[in-house]
């Protein structure tokens, strides 16, 4: 980011459309907003240039998401190891996201396989690298709803 960024509350409605849909054409968002289509591209381009939109993204649908499975897990770091776990979880594709956390654990990774077999052998090669002392695993068995 470049600064502070004020966002006011057409700057969030627009978000919120983006959310629900990054692929709306600008003269949608623009009748939506009830602006112009200059105005909407001109907030859109502030808030990318100011870091406030920091990319777009693709959300697979969930009949594409089902044939994946997909688990949160809770890690616990030894001390002085956070660096060198982050570094190792870094490299593993199938970890799509990763969270430090308050609490008992230190770490939050999502993970997604193809199968259970495969998801076994993550969780394993995840708590078999240097520093993680423990694995707790949760399955996501579905998503009620995903902003």
């Amino acid at each position: 980011m470049t600064g502070i960024v004020t966002i006011d509350p057409t700057d969030e409605a627009l978000l919120r459309l983006l959310r629900a849909d990054a692929r709306r054409p600008t003269a949608d968002l623009a009748r939506a907003l009830g602006l112009s289509r200059t105005t909407v591209q001109s907030r859109l381009e502030r808030l990318e240039r100011s870091g406030v939109i920091a990319g777009y993204t693709v959300r697979l649908s969930p009949e594409a998401a089902g044939a994946l499975i997909r688990a949160h897990v809770l890690i616990t770091v030894l001390p002085k190891f956070a660096a060198k776990a982050e570094t190792a979880l870094r490299k593993i594709p199938q970890i799509t996201a990763l969270y430090s956390v308050s609490g008992p654990h230190d770490m939050i990774a999502v993970v997604e396989a193809g199968s259970v077999e495969q998801m076994d052998f993550l969780i394993d090669e995840i708590g078999a690298l240097d520093g993680i002392e423990r694995t707790v695993s949760s399955i996501i068995l579905s998503t009620k709803f995903d902003r």
